[in-house]
């Protein structure tokens, strides 16, 4: 099983910068992939970015350009960079993982964006 904990998130205004962290632990033979997702209130849950372990990324449309994912495979984690923030970025951010035990979910961290 695979243990994953956010940390980063608060409170920013239009037009700034956050990183989100994640930290994996547990017992897996290996991470294939990690990533972020996103939900809003009243809102489904939705990819933000991914990373495979040889490094090759992916984003959604709405944040290409502004987040930034990467990832260190000796640590077992992933960050994400958010920069020009919007208010449309508010959510609960998620960390998750593909290991060899299957799909891991982290507990969220809160991301508002407001002035």
């Amino acid at each position: 099983q695979v243990q994953l904990v956010e940390s980063g998130g608060g409170l920013v205004q239009p037009g700034g910068s956050l990183r989100l962290s994640c930290a994996a632990s547990g017992s897996f033979t290996r991470i294939l992939a990690m990533g972020w997702y996103r939900q809003a209130p009243g809102k489904e849950r939705e990819q933000v970015a991914t990373i495979t372990s040889g490094g090759t990324t992916r984003y959604s449309d709405s944040v290409k350009g502004r987040f930034t994912i990467s990832g260190d495979n000796a640590k077992n984690t992933v960050d994400l960079q958010m920069n020009n923030l919007k208010p449309e970025d508010t959510a609960v951010y998620y960390c998750t993982s593909a290991a060899d035990g299957g799909q891991s979910w982290g507990q969220g961290t809160q991301v508002t964006v407001s002035s």
